[in-house]
């Protein structure tokens, strides 16, 4: 199976202990984290060639990332260095009806400052199946758009596979420019994206639809207006999550060809250890999927939203889920009882 590389930040996470509040805290629990180098860790649990690109600061805290970036078996061999430090988050933990909150510290991170032309593209992408970037990177500076739109040009170019999570982040877009100024232009590259309906239409520039996800007879025609403005599009994926508390989810996906809807049913998950990061999980899962032969849709939505599940147990950023877990999920095993 041919590598798949994903591109974006990767960060320091200060995450309280205990579901204390900040001003609780006394001390943080550090590690490491970002949404397209999560990615790379579940496919790579799964056993999966996996590439992440950045660009690290020659620092002790860039040298701390990289060590965790090879530890979870990610190649780094096309990570560029330079810039002044390496992006944080912190995160309050929310419990019950209390809900989780993340304050970023990544202004001037070695990533915002990248420029065009710093990574070899077409040195990256040969003997690549799969290009992911999500809307993340372009939202962190104008900078990151550019490169980002750089990668998805060469990847085109050299016939590789691109997917795309749209992960909107309200807090990151502060630039001056908007989504719908950025993401058209970068979609226009993408075969596969996930996302619901309502944030793909606001971040290309349409008006909320506010969309029955339980209605699915009612979808196709809304996934075929996006499937029109982007002719390379080929697949559509969106994560159904009714949050109960923060404390119980209820997980469940909708997979999209141009001709079919195909859903997962609705798992719960309760108690939640750690939401953040199951979206990239779910991506994980998604790709995992559009990789196995033969190809099947319906196996690719359920590996996707167990992989989800199962990500909301787990502390940390990224899922630690092994295949073989997934997939007794994906069967219906989700007793949680001891192996032996």
């Amino acid at each position: 199976m041919q590598k798949v590389v994903t591109f974006g930040e990767i960060m320091l996470r200060l995450s309280t202990e205990h579901h204390l509040r900040f001003s609780q805290a006394n001390s943080f629990m550090a590690n490491y984290g970002g949404g397209e180098f999560n990615v790379a860790v579940s496919l790579s649990n799964y056993g999966v060639p996996t590439e992440f690109v950045t660009r690290l600061p020659y620092n002790d805290i860039g040298q701390s990332a990289l060590m965790e970036i090879r530890k979870q078996n990610v190649s780094s061999e096309n990570i560029v260095y330079g810039g002044e430090r390496l992006g944080i988050y912190f995160l309050e933990t929310g419990a019950g009806t209390r809900g989780s909150k993340v304050v970023y510290d990544r202004n001037h991170s070695a990533i915002s400052n990248i420029e065009v032309g710093m990574i070899d593209w077409k040195k990256v992408f040969q003997d690549t199946s799969v290009f992911h970037w999500s809307g993340i990177t372009p939202a962190i500076s104008q900078n990151a758009a550019d490169v980002c739109l750089e990668a998805v040009k060469v990847a085109k170019g050299m016939g590789v596979l691109i997917t795309t999570d749209l992960n909107y982040r309200s807090k990151l877009w502060q630039y001056g420019k908007a989504p719908k100024d950025i993401m058209p232009e970068l979609l226009n590259y993408s075969h596969v994206i996930l996302g619901d309906l309502d944030t793909a239409f606001m971040m290309t520039g349409k008006d909320k639809l506010n969309l029955d996800y339980k209605n699915t007879d009612s979808l196709p025609q809304y996934y075929n207006l996006f499937f029109e403005q982007y002719p390379d599009l080929k697949y559509m994926a969106t994560t159904m999550r009714y949050s109960i508390s923060a404390s119980h989810q209820q997980i469940g996906g909708v997979f999209y060809n141009r001709a079919k809807v195909y859903t997962a049913a609705v798992s719960e998950v309760t108690p939640v250890v750690d939401r953040v990061g199951s979206g990239d999980a779910f991506m994980g899962g998604l790709i995992y999927g559009l990789l196995k032969t033969p190809f099947d849709p319906q196996y690719t939505i359920n590996f996707a939203v167990a992989a989800c599940c199962l990500k909301h147990t787990i502390s940390g950023d990224f899922n630690l889920a092994t295949l073989e877990e997934v997939e007794a999920m994906v069967k219906g095993n989700a007793s949680g009882l001891v192996s032996r």
